[in-house]
């Protein structure tokens, strides 16, 4: 049962939902009402009516012994693995034996035991959890139940006539000995793939044995770093034989089967200038229906991968594996072989390509009036840079954009005009994430961090393709066929709730859960744009937000302000749009490669999947930048930076740079001496005896002390943090960055444990 103090007397319905969702077991009203003291029979009445119309509304369940739970919640302490991190870096995971019906909940898992690092997909751990949302748990590691034949990647290092491998990974602080019979022809600096050997047994004395099974290269080699990634995250490279003889076997099809000629539609792709696959093209003219007046035709083609990859091949079964394509900044695993991702399913300019193609018809106001789908055969008119569009809409086109001003380029952006108006309207939630970019030369290394300009080209290829996935949703349900749809739940009761309380306290209002829209978080965004702590309002407001998912339920997406949502427009790339094409092909009765009975079947499972590939695969790349980014900074050890806090934990702060946004973290040890309070609420870590306090988004000055590219480690020490306001200069301490993390930077272990506890013995977090 929830050990939260309520006030007695009869709650509100939202006390009552979140005290039933915060119990591990289910209550019955007895025990409800010990918990509330209600003890007239007036209030017993009203209670027992707040019971049924939450059960009613489907917010609590109730069971057969009388008794009220969340729909299908997990118990209170459980087995969960960890399948990624979202955007803020919190580890997610999912329940190991699901029963309810729907996908399974999305388990955020605070670790309070650890310091650094995250624990990695595919590891297990016992957890005590509860429930935030209808979808959605937090949860607190009791036990973690480690993997002990899991693969370590690492450097070698002989010792004697053995050797030591040094994991890369930054939250490993062991090492592990090479028996001399696994150390043979491999070098001092080689990075490894080794694997556990059984304890005792052939080696009783030595600790963490291993057996190398695999070089990568040498540890210097700037190209291993996505290497490190792809292979710690298990991340699959190589395709099958019979895959790649299906790929190489393949030709585009011809208009045979009912294939629409689009080859006279001057239809363009536009993409990034270092893009090698292009998937989908675009086309906008005046719509000439009558009674449309001020209306708009839309042509959004895509790439006919559901022709080439039929349900169960060879192709089919890789990319289901992979779920999508992951890309880093020096090299992209594809989800499809080059034969498919870079030739035939690219809709490459001048030639002749299959698509599935989408006819959008909008009126004056943006609205979405009428769509069509159909197979295709195309021919792009050209390919496009963002860039270049951007140009030459600005009046400086080149040799390339300059023919298509007028008949393509202008009418795209008088579409968009009114899109952008539309989503206005519409509310769709304005936070603009901040990109970065590593420049990598032709020796690997990196050689910049740079912004990624968003440009108004940018924007335009995002609402044709928004408005085309909304199509895709509308058009499946309406036909009543399964879709695999993009959800993004509303912000969870708890997180939301404590968002709202401090922002009052800011002087900024929020409505309560129930009735917030996307709109009002950008009513806030607005009031603080020219403020002080804008950068904190983002941050916070950000952090409210729910993890985006796959699901055959519609739970509809919050952050876009849409009903109904379903990712169409990057079948190359994501599986979850080659399932939804083929439910469109099925559905539509366009010719064969649809989707299948046995698929149908397994749509939950397939969404849950390929929602882990995706975390996959955003962790992986979140890593290589890390590591590309301590290489970067690697040279400039002992130089102040200016930054901003981007984290605060009971462990230290989580600093980004303001030039090239790489991130690092300021071990609490190396703070000015004092008792930290973590004041979760108000983002912030609070002196108990000076009162300095350094909080989310505060304004900062730091030294860099380490940058390890193999193990993506960067750690800052403060200098200054006068920019928010109550936390001074920041005296520099004796901090040995080559000292073991876990080890006090005193030589007498008393008096380490001294330093580490503050007034009563108590440790100093």
């Amino acid at each position: 049962m929830s050990k939260k103090k309520y006030e007695p007397g009869l709650p509100t319905k939202d006390a009552l939902r979140e005290f039933i969702h915060s119990s591990g077991d289910a209550l019955n009203k007895r025990e409800i009402a010990k918990a509330f003291s209600i003890k007239g029979q007036q209030d017993r009445i009203a209670l027992k009516q707040l019971l049924k119309e939450l059960a009613e509304e489907g917010v609590v369940a109730k069971d057969s012994g009388k008794s009220y739970k969340a729909p299908d919640a997990l118990p209170a302490t459980g087995l969960v693995e960890i399948v990624g991190l979202d955007v803020d870096g919190e580890m997610v995971a999912k329940p190991l034996d699901w029963q309810g019906r729907g996908p399974a909940p999305v388990i955020f898992v605070t670790d309070s035991r650890r310091t650094e690092g995250a624990l990695s997909p595919g590891e297990q751990i016992l957890v005590r959890m509860k429930r935030v949302s209808a979808t959605e748990y937090e949860a607190r590691i009791l036990k973690t139940l480690d993997d002990i034949t899991g693969q370590i990647i690492g450097v070698f290092k002989p010792y004697k006539d053995g050797g030591y491998v040094y994991p890369t990974n930054k939250k490993v602080k062991e090492d592990y000995f090479v028996p001399h019979e696994f150390a043979k022809g491999f070098a001092e600096g080689d990075l490894v793939v080794a694997e556990q050997l059984p304890a005792g047994g052939k080696y009783p004395r030595s600790k963490n044995p291993v057996r190398i099974v695999k070089r990568l290269g040498k540890k210097d080699d700037p190209r291993l770093i996505s290497l490190i990634a792809i292979h710690s995250h298990g991340i699959p490279t190589e395709f099958s034989q019979e895959a790649l003889q299906e790929a190489d076997g393949m030709q585009e099809p011809d208009l045979s089967g009912g294939r629409v000629d689009l080859r006279a539609i001057p239809l363009v792709t536009i993409d990034g200038a270092d893009a090698r696959d292009f998937d989908d093209a675009v086309f906008a003219e005046p719509d000439q229906t009558p009674g449309n007046e001020g209306g708009w035709h839309l042509l959004v083609a895509i790439a006919d991968v559901s022709y080439y990859v039929q349900p169960n091949s060879a192709l089919d079964k890789t990319a289901l594996e992979r779920g999508n394509s992951t890309y880093f900044a020096d090299r992209v695993v594809p989800m499809l072989p080059e034969r498919l991702s870079n030739d035939l399913c690219s809709l490459k300019p001048k030639v002749n390509r299959a698509c599935l193609a989408c006819d959008l018809w909008i009126d004056k106001n943006g609205k979405l009036i009428a769509h069509k789908f159909m197979r295709g055969l195309m021919r792009s008119a050209a390919r496009l840079t963002y860039e270049e569009v951007d140009n030459a809409h600005k009046g400086y086109p080149d040799d390339t954009t300059g023919p298509l001003l007028e008949p393509v380029i202008k009418p795209l952006y008088k579409a968009y005009s009114i899109l952008k108006h539309a989503r206005e309207l519409r509310g769709a939630l304005e936070i603009d994430l901040p990109e970065r970019k590593a420049v990598i030369d032709d020796k690997g290394m990196i050689t910049a961090i740079i912004p990624r300009h968003r440009l108004d080209s940018h924007q335009l290829i995002e609402e044709f393709m928004i408005l085309a996935n909304v199509a895709t949703a509308e058009a499946l349900e309406k036909k009543n066929a399964p879709c695999v749809y993009r959800i993004h739940d509303s912000p969870s009761f708890d997180r939301l709730e404590n968002t709202r309380l401090f922002l009052k306290e800011l002087g900024y209002s929020l409505p309560k859960a129930e009735d917030l829209k996307p709109k009002n978080l950008n009513h806030i965004l607005r009031l603080s744009a020219d403020k002080p702590d804008k950068e904190l309002i983002h941050t916070l407001l950000l952090r409210t937000q729910s993890q985006a998912i796959y699901s055959p339920d519609n739970l509809g997406h919050f952050g876009l302000a849409l009903e109904r949502y379903a990712h169409f427009t990057s079948p190359i790339r994501r599986y979850a749009d080659l399932v939804v094409h083929r439910a469109l092909v099925r559905s539509h009765r366009l010719g064969a490669g649809g989707l299948e009975d046995g698929e149908m079947e397994t749509l939950h499972e397939i969404a849950e999947h390929i929602s882990q590939t995706e975390r996959r695969s955003m962790l992986a790349e979140r890593d290589v930048m890390d590591r590309f980014t301590a290489q970067y900074l690697s040279t400039n050890v002992g130089k102040e930076f200016p930054g901003k806090v981007s984290g605060v934990t009971h462990f230290g702060l989580f600093v980004s740079l303001d030039e090239s946004g790489a991130d690092g973290i300021v071990p609490m040890r190396s703070l000015p001496r004092d008792y930290y309070i973590h004041d979760e609420k108000r983002h912030a870590l609070v002196g108990k005896q000076s009162g300095r306090s350094y909080r989310l988004a505060q304004a900062v000055v730091v030294r860099l002390l380490e940058a390890d590219p193999m193990r993506g480690s960067t750690v800052f020490e403060l200098v200054d943090a006068s920019g928010g306001g109550d936390a001074g200069p920041a005296p520099r301490r004796n901090f040995d960055r080559n000292r073991r993390r876990d080890k006090p930077a005193h030589k007498n272990k008393k008096a380490g444990e001294k330093h580490r506890r503050g007034k009563g013995g108590k440790k100093r977090r």
